[in-house]
């Protein structure tokens, strides 16, 4: 009796559950926008434009760094670590870097690899966007991407799924699933709906429209595997795309990762209720949330940078031109060899030495590997910044 009531209350707003012949109940989205329209007024209204701001601050604020480029680099990989972790891996973003710098350390996470590849399919699409819109073409190549060469490479990579699939506790069954997406034959239809949407001109404010395609493509899970991560690329894809950031630096995994539990709550009540508001709710506060820690650290950034500046320019006399190289080359590449330097720099290796041996005693950098050769050195108090602002934290 609590089941019929339960499905009793179900709201075909967002779309209707199907009985399958083999007994279980999948889920077929309807198109994009709702129907009821969006109650874009009140408290929804006031947090939207509290996102707005939000994130013209964070724009701003990255456009006043020296070469933003530099820092972007952590930032893709801030995200590119968050949203793997949300999938359960467990590396962290100085795994990253580490495995970036080709150091093969002994217990070094066997996972590091789907991390790396979410760094270069974020990279890929953001390059891809220069010619082809957000589409089922550009999404498909950038799963490709994504699971090359990785645990789920197997699983048809760029290829939507001709198999049902469904969510769940591990190992449970699809009659014990908490949610079972559309079968395979409703996705290449379900998805043209969602590109039709992207494109279309609704009148719906850009981060509710956002809001709604990174729901609708969760519930569609188009891949056998990296449907989640995908989903999460399609936020800072269109963010770009629109240019509302004009640099991808807004790392909303943080925000899914810490309230994990209410981000597949609200994704359900929508296909249960039609709870589209309060999804949008969640989503916007997000933005807010995110976007004022990633301005914080830019702001961190750029108080590091001027700070370590001051430091090589009265510290290191006439190697201070070479410290700055070093310092500015840092932000991008923020583990380095003495032979690194070295190349950098076009000195002798003796120089290159006594040079990160100065950054080392000055605080700049630090010896990480413990040892005699083959040493590598980290610019930790910069990695650090990006820690702070997520829920990962490194000694």
């Amino acid at each position: 009796m609590e089941i019929q009531s339960a499905l009793s209350k179900r709201s075909t707003r967002a779309g209707r559950y199907l009985q399958q012949s083999t007994g279980y109940q999948a889920f077929i989205p309807a198109p994009l926008p709702p129907d009821p329209s969006i109650e874009n007024s009140g408290a929804l209204q006031l947090l939207l434009s509290k996102a707005d701001r939000a994130l013209g601050r964070l724009d701003g604020s990255i456009q006043t760094l020296p070469n933003s480029d530099l820092f972007v680099y952590m930032y893709v990989r801030k995200e590119a670590v968050l949203s793997s972790q949300i999938e359960g891996t467990q590396s962290s973003l100085q795994d990253v870097l580490a495995a970036e710098a080709k150091i093969l350390a002994p217990d070094r996470p066997k996972d590091v690899d789907d991390v790396v590849n979410y760094v270069r399919a974020m990279n890929y699409g953001l390059d891809r966007l220069a010619d082809l819109p957000v589409s089922i073409r550009l999404i498909r190549e950038i799963h490709t991407e994504l699971m090359k060469g990785i645990r789920g490479s197997h699983l048809a990579p760029g290829e939507l799924r001709t198999s049902q699939n469904w969510i769940g506790p591990g190992g449970c069954t699809i009659k014990e699933a908490s949610f079972v997406p559309p079968p395979p034959h409703e996705v290449p239809k379900s998805l043209s709906d969602l590109e039709k949407f992207l494109h279309a001109d609704t009148g719906l404010p850009l981060l509710v429209k956002i809001g709604l395609a990174h729901a609708q493509f969760e519930t569609i899970h188009p891949f056998l595997d990296g449907n989640g991560r995908v989903g999460r690329l399609l936020i800072t894809f269109l963010l770009c795309e629109q240019k509302v950031l004009q640099k991808p630096v807004l790392y909303l995994s943080y925000y899914f990762k810490r309230y994990r539990q209410q981000y597949y709550e609200h994704l359900q009540s929508v296909r249960d209720h039609g709870a589209w508001e309060q999804w949008l709710t969640f989503f916007l506060n997000g933005i807010v949330e995110v976007s004022t820690q990633a301005t914080d650290t830019a702001r961190r950034i750029l108080s590091l940078r001027e700070e370590h500046r001051r430091m090589i320019t009265e510290k290191f006399g006439r190697s201070a031109g070479n410290g700055h190289r070093v310092h500015e080359h840092l932000y991008k590449h923020p583990i380095v060899s003495v032979r690194e330097v070295k190349d950098l720099i076009g000195t002798s290796y003796p120089a290159a030495n006594d040079l990160v041996t100065r950054m080392v005693d000055d605080g700049i950098l630090q010896e990480f590997t413990g040892q005699a050769r083959n040493r590598r050195f980290i610019y930790r108090k910069y990695i650090h910044l990006f820690n702070d602002a997520g829920p990962e934290n490194e000694s």
